[in-house]
């Protein structure tokens, strides 16, 4: 089993904390990661581009000549693909881009990218974590004694809404509950700060 220090929010190490090696202590699997990466970008397009096709687009009520013996080509409409202010032939409609993974593949991926912060020496587990009122000021200074200067994703065990309104206006801080953890966040912020009991929420779930 993995161990990792554990800290209390002076940034004092208090202890270790022994990590399951079935959710943190595996060998990450980067192909399975980058494809959660990918379906979770892919949720996240929104998806609302659209084009006029020839029969939304104005004008191009009549015929604009006769069918036979102009010289000319035959035309049906001025808004035709075609002409010039005409439809957009298969042009992009709304759609949604969100698509799923198997499920053992999106624990896999999940579970590897908890794996490779251990790793990496990028987690810091906390003993709790709360706090009387909604301040970022306060929250910062927990940052700073835990010597955090970059992007950083904070998780506790459920919803804590001091923490969510304290740690959302710093730039590069990310909370969210143990049940919301994925795969996006925890790789594109540089450290993981999760409390004890969500180490042992995470693990109740992904073991």
């Amino acid at each position: 089993m993995p161990k990792v220090a554990l800290y209390n929010v002076s940034g004092s190490q208090i202890g270790e904390v022994e990590l399951a090696d079935s959710v943190f202590g595996i060998e990450p699997h980067s192909h399975v990661m980058n494809e959660a990466v990918l379906m979770q970008r892919a949720s996240l397009r929104l998806g609302t581009h659209k084009v006029k096709g020839r029969s939304e687009v104005r004008g191009g009520g009549r015929k604009p000549w006769k069918q036979k013996g102009t010289g000319r080509a035959r035309q049906g409409s001025i808004r035709a693909p075609q002409w010039k202010g005409g439809g957009v032939v298969f042009g992009p409609t709304p759609r949604s881009y969100a698509y799923k993974l198997p499920k053992k593949v999106r624990r896999l991926a999940i579970k590897s990218a908890l794996s490779s912060k251990v790793i990496g020496n990028e987690i810091i587990v906390l003993d709790q974590l709360q706090l009387s009122q909604p301040r970022t000021k306060d929250f910062a200074a927990i940052l700073n004694n835990l010597k955090v200067d970059r992007k950083a994703l904070v998780v506790t065990a459920g919803y804590d809404e001091n923490v969510a309104l304290s740690a959302r206006n710093i730039p590069g801080v990310k909370f969210v509950a143990a049940d919301g953890i994925n795969v996006l966040d925890v790789l594109v912020h540089d450290k993981l700060i999760i409390t004890k009991d969500a180490v042992q929420k995470v693990e109740e779930v992904f073991a």
